[in-house]
């Protein structure tokens, strides 16, 4: 079949030109011209390599298919193929070099979408454009407007509301500081409305499923704002492969899609919380879910008033979720933590975290 003749002819390329990628049909055209209707052997080894990766990434596709059909998490070999989208000019750090690839998973999201406006994305919009994706789906659209702030690939506000910009004014009050420069993530059309509000302070990015053509031209005034248009959300209970690099290896897992509506919650204190405490709680899992650990998430109101990512104890993460509570209640009362729900994804063999969890009068 086809790869095998591909592979045979990348093989000989000694004395074979193999050509994959049409994008490469103008450069071996010039090669014919310029040498007399001839090839160079750098030129042929290049495209000898091309050829060879664009049959490991087919072959990739179609082992992955059958790991997948057998539901075997753990085959004795498992191959990881993509398509290059573009290089970046930098990676995480600026001497680190980096680039965007696409795999042949359909899943909508900053892969797949358009970019419709704004600069090049860079290595850590890509990563927390795709974070804030992530966690604006697990919000139907259907029930509820849903808005999630992305600051260094964890949330730094989110709520529901009854529509979008109610949705991220809630958001933004939660971290007006973090929101600074951040990620901005909604679950259905943005429309004009939201667009300005979001647009009133510095954004990197905004991905949508869809835009309204005023909002479009609302966020086109900020030439760098980046806008994508991802199509749909993906699903949260979807299945699929995550993987990452470590020293000589590759640690692959599934993905997380466990979602806080297809669990049954026990409750193990003398109080049962009440319908509008297990709506908040619900919420705030939702979010935790999509923070790092250790995580703790204040929400009240379908909105988060506090959160505390990525610390070593989760102590801390209890006093820095209130501390940030504290800091963004100024002109209020009180914290909205007063009154609160809390989720979180630690394990408290200790009273001494959720004491620290209680000092925020939740």
């Amino acid at each position: 079949g086809g790869p095998a003749m591909i592979r045979a002819a990348a093989k000989n390329h000694a004395d074979v030109a193999v050509v994959v990628d049409p994008s490469d049909y103008a450069v071996v055209l010039a090669e014919l011209r310029e040498h007399g209707g001839a090839t160079t052997l750098a030129l042929r080894r290049k495209l000898a390599g091309k050829a060879y990766a664009r049959t490991a990434v087919y072959d990739a596709a179609i082992a992955n298919w059958f790991a997948d059909q057998l539901s075997d998490p753990a085959p004795a070999l498992r191959a990881i193929g993509g398509h290059l989208l573009e290089p970046l000019r930098y990676g995480e750090n600026p001497h680190q070099s980096a680039a965007f690839y696409r795999t042949s998973e359909l899943r909508p999201g900053v892969a797949t979408a358009r970019q419709v406006q704004g600069k090049k994305l860079s290595y850590n919009n890509i990563n927390d454009t795709d974070a804030a994706y992530e966690c604006v789906a697990e919000f139907d659209p259907r029930r509820t407007a849903a808005c999630v702030i992305v600051k260094h690939a964890n949330p730094c506000g989110a709520a529901e509301g009854e529509s979008l910009i109610e949705a991220y004014r809630k958001a933004l009050a939660c971290d007006p500081v973090s929101a600074f420069g951040g990620i901005v993530a909604v679950n259905r059309k943005l429309d004009a409305e939201a667009a300005q509000a979001i647009t009133d302070i510095f954004t990197e990015v905004i991905i949508a499923p869809e835009a309204s053509d005023e909002a479009i031209a609302i966020v086109g005034a900020k030439k760098n704002l980046r806008l994508l248009i991802a199509g749909a959300l993906p699903d949260p209970r979807a299945r699929g492969m995550l993987v990452k690099s470590v020293a000589g290896g590759l640690l692959v897992q599934s993905r997380d899609n466990a979602v806080v509506d297809d669990m049954t919650l026990k409750v193990v204190t003398k109080r049962a919380p009440t319908n509008a405490e297990l709506t908040d709680l619900a919420f705030a899992f939702r979010i935790a879910k999509h923070v790092k650990s250790n995580t703790i998430v204040y929400a009240k109101d379908r909105a988060t008033v506090g959160i505390g990512a990525g610390q070593m104890s989760r102590i801390d993460s209890a006093r820095i979720a209130a501390r940030k509570a504290e800091e963004a209640a100024t002109g209020l009362p009180a914290p909205l933590t007063i009154g609160s729900v809390v989720a979180s994804d630690a394990f408290f063999p200790f009273p001494d975290g959720l004491l620290e969890i209680g000092r925020a009068h939740v």
